[in-house]
């Protein structure tokens, strides 16, 4: 089995692009599920029904988010009736929307949690204890278990990543938009990767437009953050799991130009 995990979406481009990339890489790489961090998909923070949809239609399975889940204020009209659609699970016990998910594919199910780091970012429960908490919920519905850790610091996601390592099959970090090089197998057994990075344009700092982030860091004035235009990166890993022993065995690294393809 080949599992695709596929960095922030940001945007109107940033779905253009997932959409027009998504397709064409399941054929080619033979890929059976993709999980894909949407909470960017809405102008850049958080969704919509029209952002979650084209998602989907661009051949995302499972739809991960993280601190601009709410950011559009659409979203409560709808993700408690969305199976595969999970918010960091390390909000407050009553908060709308849940943390995991069990994907059935074939004679397997796929877990998927979504946690939220705590430094530098909004002061949630610990990500820790909770994951501890969903892996005991998890354990007899799911065969195949990934982490969305949605967290600031390459400190706190590697931690993490090797917290769980040999006790799921992926630990992959999102939130910064920018991919790292350091994706692997930890001793034991966990595919591991800092950070996916970002499907969004890439003339731009961290998919918005680079004059408005010019603005803001010369004049300390707050300015609109709007998405960027023009080509995208496309940043992914794709984790190969064993059919017969559930176990990982690979982990390899994207990062495509849209424009190059």
């Amino acid at each position: 089995m080949k599992v695709m995990l596929v960095g922030d979406v940001i945007g109107r481009s940033g779905r253009r692009a997932f959409c027009k990339i998504t397709p064409r890489l399941r054929k080619e790489k033979d890929i059976d599920v993709v999980i894909v961090n949407g909470e960017n998909s809405a102008g850049g923070k958080g969704f919509t029904r029209k952002s979650l949809d084209e998602l989907y239609r661009g051949g995302a399975d499972i739809v991960t988010s993280g601190n601009h889940v709410w950011d559009k204020r659409d979203v409560l009209e709808f993700i408690d009736q969305e199976p595969f659609l999970i918010r960091p699970a390390n909000y407050p016990e009553g908060t709308p929307g849940k943390g995991w998910c069990s994907y059935p594919f074939k004679a397997k199910n796929i877990g998927v949690m979504n946690l939220s780091g705590r430094a530098f970012m909004p002061p949630l429960d610990c990500p820790f204890q909770k994951v501890e908490e969903l892996l005991h919920e998890m354990r007899d519905e799911c065969d195949i278990v990934f982490l969305d850790f949605h967290a600031e610091t390459t400190s706190e996601k590697t931690a993490m990543g090797y917290y769980l390592d040999g006790r799921v099959n992926g630990v992959v970090g999102t939130h910064t938009h920018v991919q790292t090089a350091d994706e692997r197998i930890l001793p034991h057994g966990t595919a591991y990767i800092t950070d996916l990075g970002m499907v969004g344009p890439r003339d731009s700092v961290l998919g918005v437009k680079t004059d408005l982030i010019l603005e803001r860091f010369t004049t300390a004035m707050p300015v609109r953050f709007d998405v960027a235009d023009g080509p995208c990166v496309y940043s992914a890993v794709i984790v190969t799991i064993d059919d017969a022993t559930n176990e990982t065995r690979a982990i390899e690294r994207l990062l495509l130009q849209e424009d190059e393809l």
